[in-house]
């Protein structure tokens, strides 16, 4: 009997069938117990007692064990086969990164050689993984660009399975179309570069322009985060007094009307909507602003892409006080801040500006103590996990 318990015992835990094998085994100790007539019937009894007890407890025992390795096998699937590595535009973001998706970074050097030519070596095994490459092309815009650019072929020549390109802030954005003759269209030949060195997808946050999308074949998939989604949880929950949603140019209505109808959808607040419609006389020098819309006794919101030299902002901001603004805000989503862009926010009528952590600040940026970085980080995280493990990427923005 103890024999035969044993070897029940044994193939239950070897085949995942255990409970025909039970049900089989229990039949014929009835059978053979049966046949035999000189085995008493009260040691039948406590032999069968014995016999289903046993091979009960068995069973749940074999079950708990089966269901604690499928949970086992969701939570470390869930990120199996990612190798995340980063450039040296913005490796705190890309930490950051890391840490909600609870993964370290791969291991790549990247340095130059004398002439200045950049050096690219990957210290780890990436065949046939998904590789993300963490890179904003962000000021020195070339050398972030071509660090991205050599990361993407040595990946692909590596032997990855899949590369995609996580650039938070997509350099030479502003360059979409032609504006007067023999000039290029940089933004797509950018897209070109990417494309020649076989990257598999783009994830961006806030394009310039959303036409970019379209520079990229259908092969390569575009996914252009709304950076405006961690803005709103910021101003939503601030105290604001009648707030008003600005577009410094007619181009940005759009993106003013999302940020409204998110502030009035997730927090429930109510926000009057204006737009200020500038004149340059060339770039980054503004000729006349006019205001369209109310601001008067408001709170005023400016929401842009991204804020360079910070002219266009800060007369902006100078236009809706001169309208009877109580304060005025800011928000953009990358802060490149270029040149005299410290000076003139230190020195502006604004309150406070709100910029994302795509661009890394300077210590000039620091020293203003109007300019406030929110983080991104785990936004692009959720997005990555969503890609990898094939689930909705608009769902983030619902």
């Amino acid at each position: 009997f103890k024999h035969f318990l044993s070897t029940i015992k044994s193939t239950a835990k070897i085949t995942k069938y255990n409970n025909q094998l039970i049900t089989k085994a229990y039949s014929n100790q009835i059978s053979n117990n049966q046949h035999y007539n000189n085995t008493s019937s009260n040691g039948l009894l406590f032999g069968l007692f014995f016999l289903g007890s046993s091979l009960l407890l068995l069973n749940q025992d074999t079950n708990c064990d089966a269901e604690k390795s499928v949970d086992k096998s969701k939570v470390s699937g869930s990120a199996s086969g990612i190798k995340l590595f980063s450039g040296n535009a913005n490796l705190p973001l890309a930490q950051d990164i890391a840490n909600h998706l609870g993964l370290s970074l791969g291991k790549i050097t990247l340095n130059k050689f004398a002439d200045g030519e950049i050096n690219v070596i990957v210290n780890e095994n990436v065949r046939g993984k998904d590789v993300y490459i963490i890179q904003p092309t962000s000021p020195p815009v070339n050398e972030s660009l071509m660090e991205l650019l050599l990361m993407i072929s040595t990946m692909r020549r590596a032997s990855a399975k899949k590369i995609t390109a996580i650039i938070p802030y997509y350099g030479y954005a502003r360059q979409d179309r032609k504006m007067q003759a023999r000039v290029p269209i940089s933004a797509a030949d950018v897209a070109r570069l990417f494309e020649a060195m076989g990257v598999d997808r783009i994830i961006a946050v806030d394009l310039h322009c959303g036409q970019i999308q379209g520079f990229f074949g259908p092969r390569v998939p575009v996914d252009n985060l709304d950076g405006g989604t961690v803005g709103v949880s910021y101003f939503g929950d601030m105290d604001l007094v009648n707030p008003v949603i600005v577009s410094p140019d007619a181009g940005g209505v759009y993106r003013a009307k999302q940020f409204r109808e998110a502030m009035s959808k997730k927090h429930d607040v109510d926000c009057g909507l204006a737009m200020i419609i500038k004149q340059r006389a060339k770039a980054n020098d503004i000729e006349r602003m006019d205001l369209v819309g109310s601001v008067n006794g408001c709170d005023a919101i400016i929401v842009d892409d991204m804020v360079d030299t910070a002219g266009t902002l800060c007369k902006a901001a100078e236009i809706l006080k001169e309208f009877g603004a109580r304060n005025v805000y800011a928000f953009a989503s990358h802060g490149v801040f270029s040149g005299p862009a410290p000076t003139r926010i230190a020195n502006s009528v604004l309150t406070e500006l709100v910029v994302l952590d795509t661009i890394p600040l300077s210590e000039s940026s620091m020293a203003t103590g109007k300019i406030t970085q929110l983080p991104v980080g785990p936004l692009l995280a959720q997005a990555i996990y969503n890609i990898h493990n094939k689930k909705s990427v608009s769902a983030l923005f619902k």
